[in-house]
Formats: structure tokens, C-alpha cells, sequence
């Protein structure tokens, strides 16, 4: 979900250059987050400020750098500032994996993709947020789908709104282009199958499949919207 939607926006659109220096101060960025939460979690706890020191400083760093070569990423910065703020405060309420915040991951990674897709060669707005509502459409449903397989499992109602939910995004999938419909056709059946077929499949066999997954989506992405 980190790496992704910058790299399928920046193909969409156009690789260039200035999506390494992207790409590097967003990965910073993503690794001071973490350690910044980690550190609210732990009632500010001094080994852990170290990570969140030199992850910012470099984040920073590579921040600054991308703004002196594309001075008009800053107009992205308040809708990440807000992102920011709201998961810095669920983590200092542990409250981390609520929907809400889940919901505010999301949309910041997604919103990577529409960054991405403005730096490209060939920048095109249409492109960008239709990539970036793909991504959204397709991450929003894997938590979804993970917290019937995890955290949620065997809650009916969950269940039921995974399924829901991916059926929806099959039906709007189709409509914009066969290669995403088909991607998105196989969700559905994921999400129905897995959950009650093989509740018992681990984690770490979970997050495999869905790396290879977001591989397959990412192709589908670029023969749609490239």
C-alpha cells in the first residue's frame, strides 16, 4: 500500500526522474511515521526517539529537495497534514486500528498515486484520480478483507460488508475497464471464499496473496489508464 500507488501513478503519467527523490522522501516519511506512532504508543518512551528523529530529518531533507526541483507538489501538502495529524492522534490514543483511521491510511496512500501521476512527463488530472480512486478502491477493500481473515473474523456483519463492498467495486471496476473488472470480478470471490472455505489460512499467507494481487492490479491499472 506504501509503494504502489507512487509507482503506478508515476507510469500512468510518465516516469521521471523527479519520482525517485518522490518515492524516497515518501518511503522517510512513511518510516518516521512509524516510528513516530511507536513512540506515542509507548508513553514517549527515549528509545524510541532516535528512529523518529532521524527518520524526520532525513523525510525533511528529501521533502525539501523535492519542492526546490517540483515546487507545485506543495499544493498536496495541507490534505497530508490532515493525515498526518489524525494518525498521530489515534496512535497517542492507541487507537490505530480503527475504521476511521484505517479509512484516513488509506486515502493518504492512495492520494500518493494522483502526487505521482502530476510529476509525470505526460501529467493528465483525469489520470491521476481515476488512479488514485483505484487504489483506493482496491486497499479499502483489502482491510476489509483482512479484518474477515484477522482481527474481525467470523463477525457476520463484516463479512457481509467485505462482500458488498467488493461486488460494488466489480460492477464500477467493469464500467471503467475490462482489465480492472476482471481483477476486481476475482475479488469478489476472494473475499466470499476465503473467509468461509479457509478461515484457519495464516497472516503471513494472507499478506503473500496479496502482494501478488497488487501486482496484478498494478498491470491492470496501466493497460487501463496508461
Amino acid at each position: 500500500m506504501v509503494l504502489t500507488p507512487p509507482v503506478v501513478g508515476a507510469v500512468v503519467c510518465g516516469a521521471a526522474w523527479r519520482h525517485v527523490l518522490l518515492v524516497a522522501a515518501w518511503l522517510a516519511g512513511y518510516f518516521a511515521l512509524a516510528a513516530g506512532g511507536l513512540w506515542l504508543r509507548s508513553r514517549r518512551r527515549a528509545r524510541y526517539r532516535p528512529a523518529v528523529l532521524v527518520y524526520s530529518g532525513v523525510t525533511v531533507v528529501l521533502g525539501g529537495a523535492l519542492v526546490v526541483v517540483a515546487p507545485r507538489v506543495v499544493i498536496w501538502a495541507p490534505a497530508f497534514a490532515v493525515a498526518l495529524v489524525a494518525t498521530l492522534l489515534a496512535s497517542a490514543r492507541r487507537a490505530e486500528r480503527t475504521w476511521v483511521n484505517d479509512v484516513v491510511s488509506v486515502g493518504a496512500a492512495s492520494l500518493m498515486a494522483a502526487v505521482a501521476a502530476s510529476l509525470g512527463t505526460h501529467p493528465s488530472t483525469g489520470a491521476a484520480w481515476a488512479t488514485a480512486g483505484v487504489m483506493f478502491g482496491y486497499f479499502f477493500g483489502t482491510v476489509l478483507y483482512v479484518k474477515t481473515m484477522i482481527r474481525e473474523r467470523g463477525r457476520r456483519w463484516v463479512l457481509v460488508a467485505s462482500v458488498g463492498y467488493h461486488g460494488a467495486l466489480a460492477v464500477a471496476s467493469w464500467a471503467v475497464h475490462p482489465a480492472l473488472g476482471a481483477v476486481a470480478t476475482v475479488l469478489v470471490a476472494r473475499a466470499w471464499l476465503v473467509p468461509t472455505k479457509w478461515p484457519g489460512t495464516s497472516a503471513k499467507t494472507v499478506g503473500l496473496c496479496e502482494v501478488a494481487v497488487t501486482v496484478v492490479l498494478a498491470v491492470a491499472t496501466w493497460v487501463a489508464l496508461g
